[in-house]
């Protein structure tokens, strides 16, 4: 017998069992008019509903394809949706023999244009844990199957969306203008996973933290007060209790799945010209752990569920941007297309990905038109800057060394900014102290605030986009080693009956207020400062003084940062500046409000900061 006969007869044989097409999903739940890639894919799964024949009839959609793959509970169906396509009803007719089932699919008018903004260098973002920020509604706090428990440093604790959309008025006040929320989608794990990283629904908020409605509403709140709202997203793997991990569509849905096998991490060969394949293959296609099967996006049905999946998401909430995890371990060529075709539906939106390498040659790699990429255009717009980060944090903890040609301290910050050739756009990577992965940039006990302001003065003065973690402004801390359930601590005043409440200022102590202060103070200023949000930048050599200046600029503007590196006061001849300067006789520093005098010599505090607009 042959292959097409026996499938022929396999199918027959599936219809007669058919009996009422029990049809358990439609992915994506619905669509909209309008878009500029006419394809819809939709992914129909239910029992042997592969054996069901496919039909519809609307003005101005057209089927281009139906898809049967080697799982009979899953069928793809293929649709144009052309631009004469009105909203409305689609009925999606499902028939195997004399049994038919009809599902209603509903067509969006694109009517809500807010939102979909970007994010750039004029932004600064606010990371929130959700689990561990507020806890706004209690009634969702036990769901799943998994039990608040807040003495678990991995436990969930029981922050949700509502808590955050409580906070708003709080976030905005700081002076923020952008959210982004670590993953807020279904983590089925019944053993919490409260982090957001191991998504059992991709088109479902989870539960614990709130619906797709309040999410779609968070959205709103946030363009009612000028703020814009990043969303965390996932391609690179899904957890392993997502819906689809007990009956996968084909075997190669998922990498190295009938044999498990661990990504090793090692993300330089995927640029390395002299990296053999095998060690390549292995980063891409290994799981990034038992926890998260890896995902097949060379799968062609796979890889227009994920697409689609962040344009459903784009135009149902109207985000503003996206932060893609572990962007280097998807397949390279999906990725690229992804961010194109977001690009092409969105023109102003934004997607920055995490490319985590502790060398700014590395992250300059995957911006696009990097010149020394040969892998092809990778098409993101925006990265992340490790080698700042982890700089800041050594740096900052060292005393910038005045011996002639010391290379320690702050000389460490100048010589990564003076690497920015290898960007094609420097104003376009996420700058930060810290974040979710990584320790937290304060120290334990530290009551010494001048290192933390330098950390501020420099994250919020130079170029880039900049990202501060929830709770840095009431000095949290936590290391890595510690465990990452303590670098993502709750945010005390977030539950009821905490001791102490840090979002009011009566609930800090007089040094988290003076931090609060100052971080407000210069969010405050920079969102006005068109020097620092639309500006270039030129720096000095950090010298034997051991103090770092630089200037942002514009052709009518100027601001000049001073931060001295050593534990000891310096006065600076200003002479060396004068380009900068550019005959400006005095300089106001914008946390003071000191005039400072910069015709001859400048003195600055030990581990001191200036940050002065300039006058003539």
């Amino acid at each position: 017998m042959s292959k097409k006969v026996f499938f022929i007869l396999l199918l027959l044989s599936l219809s007669l069992r058919l009996v009422s097409q029990n049809i358990d999903r439609i992915e994506p739940m619905n669509w909209w008019v309008g878009m500029k890639n006419t394809e819809l894919q939709l992914l129909v799964y239910g029992k042997d509903i592969a054996a069901a024949s496919f039909s519809l009839d609307y003005p101005g959609v057209v089927l281009k394809e139906v898809v049967r793959v080697e799982n009979p509970n899953y069928m793809f169906v293929y649709l144009d949706v052309l631009p004469e396509a009105r909203p409305g009803t689609i009925a999606l007719t499902f028939t195997a023999g004399k049994k038919k089932s009809v599902r209603q699919f509903e067509l969006r008018e694109r009517s809500d244009k807010s939102g979909a903004l970007g994010f750039s260098r004029a932004d600064v973002m606010y990371l929130i844990t959700p689990d561990r920020f507020v806890n706004g509604d209690t009634r969702n706090d036990n769901m799943l199957g998994v039990t608040v428990d807040r003495s678990q440093p991995y436990g969930r604790h029981g922050g949700d969306l509502k808590g955050i959309a409580d906070k708003l008025d709080y976030i905005r006040e700081l002076g923020f203008t952008t959210i982004w929320l670590n993953p807020v989608l279904e983590n089925g794990d019944p053993r919490g996973s409260y982090h957001g990283y191991a998504i059992t629904d991709f088109y479902k908020v989870d539960p614990r933290f709130g619906t797709n409605e309040e999410y779609r509403r968070l959205v709103s709140d946030a363009h009612s007060r000028g703020m814009k709202v990043v969303m965390d997203m996932i391609f690179n793997h899904c957890g392993a209790y997502h819906w689809w991990m007990k009956d996968l569509p084909t075997r190669d849905w998922l990498n190295d799945y009938e044999k498990y096998g661990n990504t090793t991490h090692y993300k330089w060969t995927l640029m390395d010209i002299h990296a053999v394949q095998t060690e390549t293959d292995r980063v891409v296609n290994g799981w990034f752990s038992r926890g998260m099967p890896d995902l097949n996006q060379r799968n062609r049905h796979l890889a227009r569920y994920l697409i689609q999946n962040s344009i459903w998401w784009i135009e149902y909430s109207r985000i503003d941007g996206i932060r893609q995890d572990t962007h280097p371990y998807a397949d390279y060529d999906f990725m690229a297309q992804w961010c194109l075709e977001v690009e092409r539906e969105y023109p102003d939106f934004n997607i920055v990905g995490e490319a985590w390498y502790p060398k700014i040659s590395a992250s300059a790699w995957w911006q696009r038109r990097s010149v020394n990429n040969s892998m092809g255009n990778s098409r993101l717009k925006t990265v992340m800057d490790f080698d700042l980060t982890f700089t800041l944090q050594q740096a900052l903890d060292e005393e910038s060394n005045t011996s002639e040609g010391s290379e320690s301290g702050l000389f460490k910050v100048y010589e990564v900014i003076a690497q920015d050739f290898l960007f094609p756009d420097p104003d376009n990577i996420l700058t930060f102290l810290d974040n979710h992965d990584i320790s937290r940039f304060m120290r334990k006990d530290e009551t010494d605030l001048r290192r933390y302001k330098q950390g501020l003065a420099l994250l919020l003065t130079t170029r880039g986009i900049p990202q501060i973690y929830y709770g840095t402004e009431i000095l949290m801390h936590g290391t890595k080693k510690e465990g990452d359930g303590l670098i993502r601590k709750d945010y005390p005043g977030g539950w009821q009956g905490d001791p102490a409440d840090a979002f009011a200022r009566e609930g800090r102590t007089d040094l988290q207020n003076e931090a609060w202060s100052y971080m407000q103070g210069l969010l405050k200023w920079r969102q006005t400062s068109l020097p620092v949000t639309q500006g270039r930048l030129k720096h000095y050599t950090p010298d034997r003084s051991g103090v770092y200046v630089y200037a942002r600029y514009t052709d009518t503007q100027t601001v000049l940062v001073m931060i001295n590196g050593s534990g000891e006061e310096r006065t600076l001849d200003m002479s060396r500046f004068s380009e900068v300067i550019s005959g400006s006789a005095t300089g106001r520093d914008i946390i003071t409000e000191q005039i400072i005098d910069l015709r001859e010599k400048t003195t600055i505090p030990a581990k001191g900061v200036y940050i002065m607009e300039l006058s003539k």
